[in-house]
């Protein structure tokens, strides 16, 4: 099963609802295939315009890794060493935090991921699956 372009703009505009819901901070919102390429992106009025790299960096490693940004970043507590090396060998574009969430399928493949940054880690993470859910997938954040 591939993210179409219809469900990638459903995840971004339900997490950014979501995130206005919440009262959050301006918020940006990637979704990757599960090759890691961008399918559609958005930045609120008022986030910064370096954001993309973020929301990228937590879905392109959490995509990569197979691992959602709340594992990877436990991962990076208990063996720095390892997303150090994983970093290196991705080019340093991996953000090992909460607010990058795997998509899978109903069987439990990996079709793909999003990336929500502007916001606590958290926060990002509440955005990210309102948008996963109102689109009908899987988010394992």
């Amino acid at each position: 099963m591939a993210i179409s372009l219809r469900k990638a703009r459903t995840i971004i505009r339900k997490a950014l609802e979501e995130g206005r819901r919440l009262e959050l901070k301006p918020l940006s919102v990637v979704v990757l295939d599960a090759g890691g390429h961008v399918i559609a992106f958005e930045r609120e009025d008022g986030a910064a315009p370096g954001r993309f790299g973020i929301a990228q960096g937590k879905a392109y490693g959490s995509v990569m890794l197979g691992m959602a940004g709340t594992a990877q970043m436990q991962r990076a507590e208990a063996q720095a060493y390892f997303m150090a090396a994983v970093n290196g060998v991705y080019g340093g574009q991996v953000v090992p935090v909460p607010g990058g969430v795997l998509l899978r399928d109903k069987k439990g493949a990996v079709i793909g991921a999003v990336g929500v940054t502007g916001d606590t880690s958290d926060n990002d993470v509440l955005a990210a699956m309102a948008g996963i859910e109102a689109a009908n997938l899987v988010g394992e954040s």
